[in-house]
């Protein structure tokens, strides 16, 4: 994600080169080109302002539902904060609640505490490296047993196989006394809750924005480059400043591109770029969090911005 308000230009050339120089060169023809006489080469500017409207009708469109997906996302890694906060002190307050019972194991407690919050901990490291594609599976094993780890590196969907871990974990509990009554409902009413977010991620994951938008603003914007210095040469032409067809141009091919580029950069959060939804750092926050609910002082240096962006 962007921090900084101020972009290197550098950087955002990078993005939309091809356009400029499309444009630089085409402008830089048609100049020439009416310099030497062919003054039929020149068209309407109702063309390219026609032509305008509909390429910033398709480009609004597309950036708008590019952020709805972005802010989607973010949002769901919102709730997916909130709901292991609340998993963490259900589990936590839930085992402590049974210290007055005949058959309480304070050895036996603590492990499971830990033990469950620590497969939640994974869990959420394992979507992060699942929905951008990484291979770092080996950052799990910091946070499960390495029969746990094992079995989890033989699994397909790694986030959803660490979630019947910990069902699986909790009806135990409730079997040997650590858990007790109607714990494991609440338990598994975030466990849904998770199951559901996860679900969200993985369908923005595997959606593509539909593919006609992106194609035809291409088209659009492309069309547009190559038509808008034979519409501008003319009216310079009349003032007397033909040259200014080149700057002109390429200003205005500078507006749509960075605005296309806007809509594309954004459309898929998962990606592990710049302008992708935080992940590490969120998921940063949830192991913080956690571990300190346990009592943990040993905490993971919290994640900054590293030159105006933060993963």
């Amino acid at each position: 994600m962007i921090i900084k308000r101020n972009f290197n230009p550098l950087k955002v050339f990078s993005y939309i080169y091809s356009e400029l120089i499309c444009s630089t060169l085409l402008s830089l023809f048609v100049f020439i080109s009416f310099q030497q006489g062919w003054n039929k080469i020149s068209l309407p500017f109702s063309i390219v302002a026609i032509l305008g409207s509909a390429l910033a009708i398709f480009i609004a469109f597309r950036n708008n539902s590019a952020y709805a997906r972005w802010w989607e996302a973010r949002t769901l890694w919102g709730g997916i904060v909130n709901s292991t906060r609340v998993f963490a002190r259900l589990i936590i307050t839930f085992t402590d609640s049974h210290t007055h019972q005949p058959n309480y194991d304070k050895q036996r407690s603590e492990a499971f505490k830990k033990q469950l919050v620590y497969q939640l901990i994974a869990w959420v490291h394992a979507l992060r490296i699942q929905l951008r594609q990484q291979t770092t599976w080996d950052e799990l094993k910091a946070f499960l047993s390495e029969d746990e780890f094992n079995a989890v590196q033989q699994s397909n969907n790694k986030p959803n196989f660490l979630q019947l871990l910990s069902g699986k974990k909790i009806y135990e509990a409730m079997a040997d006394g650590t858990l007790g009554g109607f714990d494991s409902f609440q338990m598994e009413g975030q466990l849904l809750a998770l199951a559901n977010y996860q679900g969200g991620c993985e369908r923005i994951k595997n959606t593509p924005l539909l593919r006609q938008y992106d194609y035809f603003t291409r088209v659009f914007l492309y069309t547009f480059i190559i038509l808008l210095p034979f519409s501008l040469i003319g009216d310079f032409q009349k003032m007397g400043i033909p040259f200014l067809v080149i700057p002109i141009s390429m200003i205005i091919t500078f507006v749509f591109s960075i605005l296309g580029k806007v809509g594309q950069v954004n459309e898929d959060p998962f990606e592990n770029k710049i302008t992708d939804v935080p992940l590490t750092a969120i998921c940063n926050t949830i192991e913080r969090d956690l571990k300190e609910m346990l009592g943990e002082s040993d905490l993971p240096e919290k994640s900054v911005p590293k030159n105006g962006f933060l993963f």
